[in-house]
C-alpha cells in the first residue's frame, strides 16, 4: 500500500505573505476547512520567543499561546504540528507534548547548525512530541554533508526528516538525487518530507513526481502544500491541487470542497491584496541558484537589463549564493558597471559640434506631454541642439539621444535601431550595445556620484558631459522632480519607477543641491514645470 502524507502548512508558510496577521476568525476558520478536509497534518505556526502573543497572528513564543488560539477546536483526524527556526525557541517555552494542543514540532535549520539543531530535535522528542527535522536549503548540500546529516538523524530518530527546497531550485532529477541518498541510507521507520516553491512553477509537478517514484516503499512520505499555493516568495505546492491527485491516483478521501471554502472565504481576500507565486524575481533567483534578495536588490535598480541582472548574479560566490549580503551585491553591481573607456577623442568631437550653441534638453518627465505646446514654439523659434535622456521623445527630432540606463535602452531598442542618421548616440560605457557601436561613449565611472542616494542619475551625468565640454548654457524641458502624489511622474506610465517615489523628496533635494553648484558654472533655465529651484 502506497504511504503517503499530506501536510497542509498554510498557517505557517501562507504568514510570510501578511506577517501571519490572518487574523483570529480567519485562523480559526482556516485550521476548521483544512482538518474538515481531512488532511493528515496541519501545521498552525512559529513557535518563536521573539514575538509577543497576538490571537490574530499565528507566530506566538510558547506552546501554550497555541492553546489559546486553537485549544477549543477540534482537529478531527488531522495531527497537529508547528514549526521552530532553530534558534528562536527555547526549550523552556515548549510544554510537555501531553498536556499541549500540538501533536509535533517541526524545526528548521540551516547547514552549519545541524549538529546544534539535532541535539534540540532530540530534546522535543523527549517532551513525547513527533518530531520533524527540517534541513533548510537541502540544495546547499554536498553529498558528504547529506549523509553527516542523515547519520545524525539516525541517532534521534525522528519522525520524519524533509528535503527542504527553500528557493525552488529542484528539478526531477535532482530531487530523485535527495530523495534516493535518504531513502537508503535513513533508518527504517523514518519517514520522508518533501517541502517544495514554486520558483519554476514545478512545487505541485515535484510532489506528482516524487509520489510517483515513491511507489510502494513502506517509507512514510510526507508532502506539504499551502491552500491556494500561499507561501513565501513564489509560494508552495497547492494542497488542493496534491489531495486531488491524492484520491484520484492513491486511493485517499480529502474533502476538497473544504479546501475551496478556505480558497472563497478566506484566501482569495488576502491574495488581492498581498499576492503570491511565480515571478519573474523568483524565477531569475533560482535559475543563478541565489537568494531573491540579490534579484530585488538589482531589479530596484531599474537601470539593468535582465541580461545585466543574470551576469552580475553568475559572479556570486558559492558561499555567498544563499545568504543574502547587501554590502556584497552592491560591490558586484558598482564592478559590473566600471566599462571604463578611453573617451578624450569623444569629448573633442562633441565640443566641436555643441560647444557655442544653442541647447535644449528633454526629460522623460509629465510636463513633457502636458506642456507640449511651450517645448514646440521653444524649438521652432530657436533651432537649437536637442538632446534627449533614456528616451526618444514621439514629437520632436532629437539631434542627440543620451543613454545611460541599460533598462531604458532594452526597452527602446527597436526605435534606436531604426534611427537615422540624423540621431546620434552618446551612451554611458555601462550600456552594451545589441549590434555595432554607439556613435559615443563616455567613462561612466568619471560620471557618476557613490554618495548619491541614486548614484547615476542622468541628468547631472549630462550636465557634466555639458560642463566639460565647455557648455555655458543649456535650456531644460521635462525634468519635473518626482512626487508621491502624483500617479506617473514620467510623460508614459511605462517609465514609472516606484522606488523613484518612494525617495522621490530624497532624490529631488539632491539635484536641488547639485544644481547649485553646477550654476556657479552653466546657466540653467526651465522652460516646463518643475520642482527643482529655478
Amino acid at each position: 500500500m502506497n504511504n503517503f502524507k499530506l501536510l497542509d502548512c498554510t498557517l505557517r508558510d501562507g504568514g510570510y505573505v501578511n506577517d501571519w496577521e490572518f487574523g483570529h476568525n480567519t485562523l480559526v476558520n482556516i485550521f476548521e476547512r483544512v482538518t474538515s478536509s481531512g488532511v493528515d497534518f496541519i501545521e498552525v505556526g512559529f513557535l518563536d520567543q521573539r514575538r509577543d502573543f497576538d490571537v490574530n497572528r499565528s507566530i506566538m513564543p510558547t506552546t501554550e499561546c497555541m492553546a489559546n488560539i486553537y485549544g477549543g477546536l477540534n482537529s478531527k483526524k488531522t495531527q497537529v504540528v508547528g514549526m521552530i527556526d532553530f534558534g528562536t525557541c527555547d526549550i523552556q517555552n515548549i510544554q510537555l507534548c501531553k498536556d499541549s494542543f500540538l501533536d509535533g514540532i517541526r524545526v528548521i535549520f540551516k547547514k552549519h547548525l545541524r549538529v546544534e539543531a539535532l541535539e534540540y530535535c532530540k530534546q522535543i522528542k523527549n517532551l513525547g512530541y513527533k518530531v520533524f527535522t527540517q534541513a533548510v536549503s537541502i540544495t546547499s548540500y554536498t553529498d558528504e554533508e547529506l549523509l553527516d546529516l542523515i547519520k545524525l538523524v539516525n541517532v534521534i530518530k525522528p519522525y520524519a526528516v524533509s528535503i527542504v527546497d527553500t528557493y525552488g531550485l529542484l528539478h526531477k532529477s535532482s530531487l530523485f538525487h535527495y530523495y534516493e541518498m535518504m531513502n537508503q541510507h535513513l533508518d527504517e521507520g523514518i519517514g520522508i518530507g518533501y517541502h517544495s516553491h514554486n520558483n519554476f512553477q514545478l512545487g505541485y509537478a515535484n510532489c506528482i513526481e516524487l509520489m510517483n517514484h515513491h511507489g510502494n516503499n513502506s517509507r512514510e512520505l510526507l508532502c506539504d502544500g499551502s491552500v491556494f499555493g500561499m507561501g513565501k516568495g513564489a509560494g508552495n505546492a497547492p494542497t488542493e491541487l496534491l489531495a486531488m491527485y491524492m484520491n484520484e491516483n492513491y486511493g485517499k478521501h480529502y474533502d476538497i470542497s473544504q479546501l475551496l471554502e478556505a480558497i472563497d472565504v478566506n484566501i482569495l481576500d488576502i491574495y488581492k491584496h498581498t499576492s503570491w507565486g511565480y515571478s519573474m524575481k523568483f524565477f531569475i533567483a533560482a535559475s543563478n541558484d541565489c537568494h531573491p534578495d540579490y534579484v530585488s536588490y538589482l531589479l530596484n535598480k531599474k537601470t539593468l537589463s535582465v541580461k545585466s541582472i543574470n551576469e552580475i548574479l553568475r559572479n556570486l560566490v558559492e558561499n555567498k549564493k544563499l545568504l543574502y549580503d547587501k554590502n556584497y551585491i552592491e560591490q558586484l553591481y558598482v564592478d559590473y558597471q566600471k566599462h571604463t573607456c578611453d573617451d578624450s577623442e569623444a569629448y573633442i568631437e562633441l565640443s566641436s559640434q555643441i560647444k557655442g550653441k544653442d541647447i535644449l534638453v528633454i526629460g522623460p518627465g509629465r510636463s513633457v506631454k502636458e506642456e507640449e505646446k511651450t517645448i514646440t514654439e521653444y524649438i521652432s523659434q530657436n533651432n537649437p541642439i536637442v538632446i534627449s535622456i533614456n528616451f526618444l521623445p514621439e514629437n520632436w527630432t532629437t539631434d542627440y539621444l543620451f543613454l545611460t540606463n541599460s533598462k531604458r535602452y532594452v526597452q527602446q531598442a527597436t526605435s534606436i535601431s531604426q534611427l537615422n542618421g540624423d540621431t546620434q548616440i552618446i551612451a554611458t560605457s555601462n550600456v552594451t550595445k545589441s549590434n555595432g557601436r554607439f556613435d559615443y561613449n563616455l567613462d561612466y565611472e568619471s560620471l557618476i556620484d557613490r554618495e548619491a542616494v541614486f548614484m547615476d542619475n542622468s541628468f547631472i551625468m549630462l550636465l557634466k558631459i555639458l560642463m566639460k565640454i565647455g557648455v555655458t548654457r543649456v535650456t531644460l524641458a521635462g525634468f519635473d522632480g518626482y512626487s508621491s502624489d502624483r500617479e506617473t511622474n514620467y510623460y508614459s506610465t511605462k517609465m514609472e519607477y516606484e522606488f523613484a517615489k518612494q525617495k522621490g523628496d530624497e532624490i529631488n533635494a539632491y539635484v536641488d543641491r547639485i544644481l547649485i553648484e553646477l550654476r556657479r558654472q552653466i546657466t540653467l533655465t526651465f522652460i516646463t514645470s518643475t520642482v527643482y529651484k529655478v
